[in-house]
């Protein structure tokens, strides 16, 4: 699957988020995803919120998804 569909399912599940997604080639995938609407919730939440976003993808024609899930401000701190 290309990156770019993944990235796309993302945004339209989570309007106003920044996704960058890198793949192997092989079906493995890391996704980096800034979204405000993570404020206030603890990882698993914020990786249900972006699975949901995949519509059952993930195990089927996306074989591993590895996220880091970050709000606005958390990627500000970070750089």
């Amino acid at each position: 699957m290309d990156p770019s569909k993944i990235e796309k399912l993302i945004k339209q599940g989570l309007p106003g988020c920044t996704v960058d997604v890198q793949t192997d080639g092989q079906g493995h995938y890391e996704a980096l995803v800034i979204s405000s609407e993570f404020v206030g919730l603890r990882s698993l939440r914020r990786h249900q919120l972006v699975y949901q976003t995949l519509d059952g993808l993930v195990g089927t024609d996306i074989h591993a998804l590895a996220l880091k899930t970050l709000t606005p401000e958390e990627q500000k701190a970070a750089d």
